[in-house]
């Protein structure tokens, strides 16, 4: 199974989104939450070429985006092959 990594913060809509699709795909995933470490944010910003927004999500080390792109690999059929991997 794939290593699924989820920069997050609290109370995001977006965040809870994209966990529960992973969750429904039945992938194990970590969770960073960077509202509450400033460090974290700054490592999120260097992996992700500075987008600031959250979610922020990488499966195997590769930067997918946030929510909205995660969704969309979905629909185009493409997410289910990167989790197997």
């Amino acid at each position: 199974m794939a290593q699924v990594t989820v920069y997050s913060g609290p109370h995001c809509p977006y965040c809870d989104r994209a966990k529960a699709l992973l969750k429904k795909k039945g992938v194990a995933f970590d969770v960073i939450d960077v509202k509450a470490d400033a460090v974290k944010f700054e490592e999120m910003l260097a992996k992700s070429n500075g987008r600031r927004t959250i979610p922020q999500i990488f499966i195997n080390g590769t930067h997918v985006g946030g929510c909205d792109d995660l969704h969309a690999l979905d629909a185009a059929g493409k997410l289910d092959s990167l989790l197997a991997n």
